[in-house]
């Protein structure tokens, strides 16, 4: 078995995917992924350790099958969770859902979902602890995650530094020492 210590970041990118100008730099959840790197750079102590950075780049211009889909799976193999970027542009992509079936169904990986546009808590949950229709409506954007993330513990974070760094910490949602299947979220 290999070291599962990597955090796989799944994002919305456009298919297919186009190399010239900016690219998937200019896709707001590709942004929001480059932000998580962006602190890592600035503090080597930020808890992230890009699972995208083991093997080598994977392009859209590349076969399905005997490229794209193998290096998926190997980034998936050698991680601990996964961080899904749930936004308003995020689509039900080819690559996004096999990456949420193969990370969620078949390997088992705990699933941090950060919200690129809520910044508190209090934007994802209600005061009676129920997440709000705004939050459930982007998991309608990608029903494999919708219907497979009672599989696995998942958390849900707004994009707040401070909180997705204890999210990235937090045991209870890393492959080896995940707590029980359900949806979490930090008190509100």
């Amino acid at each position: 078995m290999s070291y599962r210590n990597g955090n796989y970041s799944a994002f919305y990118v456009s298919e297919p995917f186009s190399e010239s100008n900016l690219g998937a730099h200019a896709t707001k959840d590709f942004v929001s992924y480059n932000q998580l790197r962006m602190w890592k750079g600035a503090d080597s102590d930020f808890p992230f350790n890009d699972s995208h950075d083991k093997n080598y780049n994977v392009r859209d211009g590349s076969d399905w099958e005997k490229t794209l889909k193998p290096r998926l799976h190997g980034r998936l193999d050698n991680s601990k969770n996964i961080i899904l970027f749930l936004s308003s542009v995020t689509v039900s992509s080819r690559a996004l859902k096999e990456e949420v079936d193969y990370g969620i169904n078949t390997k088992g990986l705990p699933v941090i979902v950060i919200y690129p546009e809520y910044s508190e808590k209090s934007d994802i949950v209600t005061s009676e602890k129920n997440f709000k229709k705004q939050i459930k409506d982007l998991w309608d954007k990608l029903p494999k995650f919708r219907d497979s993330m009672g599989n696995v513990p998942t958390l849900h974070v707004p994009n707040k530094k401070a909180l997705i760094k204890k999210a990235l910490e937090d045991k209870n949602f890393m492959v080896t020492t995940k707590c029980n299947a359900g949806t979490y979220f930090f008190p509100i």
